[in-house]
């Protein structure tokens, strides 16, 4: 009986410390979640009577060219920063494992656009790129509108998410490369290997593990953006820049259809699930010594 009473007690108490997050979790995630699917096949304007609509949402941005012209924007951006969030953190993680003078220092300054609030940095870069008092137009003596014109607009947010997210992306590879056995290192260089080709041959297939899981990361996290786009840009010049969750709050909070922006939402979630279900299944040619 007292085994019994104790096992009752201790499991009392596992439930009183997790309750709170099970409560958090069924207010603020799975409530919202089932609502939001449930709207998506209605017609609401926050104001009047939700009207079931059936599959109507989801025709209309179908056939709608404005969707098809923000999802290529979501494509474009997405594509380009996980490309160059991963290229540009693994070259800069190889240069400063090398034990370079000042390495710390570099670590600790490319980390701090990560952790540095995006309206702060979104202020700051709006600022570098003003056509008047900007310093990009007065150091390269330019009169370019950078955010205003839709040929530079998308291009700039690219470089801005890419330049924040490269000291977050830098610290995961230097902890994949200091996981990488430094005698196999050594032994390439004894049997005459260069920088080039010990990278290619030895350190990628070895560190293709923590490469996949940035790309995954890195991929998810492009197509989810939205405060970048609403501080810089808010999806112009000319919807150039606007983005599928910058479209979701725009139809919701601007144009009142709650009913199209859930549907909206649910594409996106879509296509980020078969994103990812298709990274896990080419996981195997991805990852180097991938077993099932």
């Amino acid at each position: 009986m007292k085994q019994l009473t104790q096992k009752t007690q201790n499991t009392l108490t596992a439930w009183i410390f997790i309750l709170p997050a099970l409560i958090g979790t069924a207010v603020f995630i799975v409530i919202p979640v089932i609502c939001s699917f449930l709207l998506s096949f209605a017609d609401w304007d926050l104001l009047n009577n939700i009207t079931f609509v059936g599959l109507d949402n989801y025709k209309n941005i179908l056939t709608d060219s404005m969707f098809w012209k923000i999802l290529g924007n979501t494509f474009v951006y997405a594509i380009s920063v996980s490309v160059l969030g991963v290229i540009f953190p693994l070259v800069l993680a190889c240069i400063l494992n090398n034990k370079i003078r000042g390495s710390e220092f570099y670590k600790t300054a490319y980390f701090i656009p990560f952790i540095t609030p995006m309206i702060v940095i979104a202020l700051v870069w709006q600022w570098i790129f003003d056509p008047n008092i900007g310093c990009v137009n007065t150091l390269l003596h330019l009169h370019i509108n950078w955010l205003y014109d839709k040929a530079y607009a998308m291009p700039v947010l690219i470089m801005v998410s890419v330049w924040k997210l490269i000291g977050y992306n830098m610290i995961i590879f230097l902890s994949g490369l200091a996981s990488i056995n430094q005698e196999v290192l050594e032994a390439s260089k004894i049997d005459g290997a260069n920088s080039w080709q010990t990278f290619k041959n030895i350190t990628v297939p070895m560190l293709s593990s923590t490469i996949f899981f940035v790309v995954v990361i890195t991929s998810i996290s492009s197509f989810q953006v939205f405060d970048l786009i609403y501080m810089m840009t808010q999806g112009g010049p000319e919807n150039s820049t606007m983005v599928l969750v910058y479209a979701i709050y725009k139809y919701a909070f601007e144009y009142f259809d709650v009913g199209r922006a859930s549907a909206i939402a649910y594409v996106l979630f879509a296509i980020i699930f078969v994103l990812v279900l298709c990274q896990w299944k080419l996981r195997k040619k991805m990852v180097y010594n991938e077993e099932e």
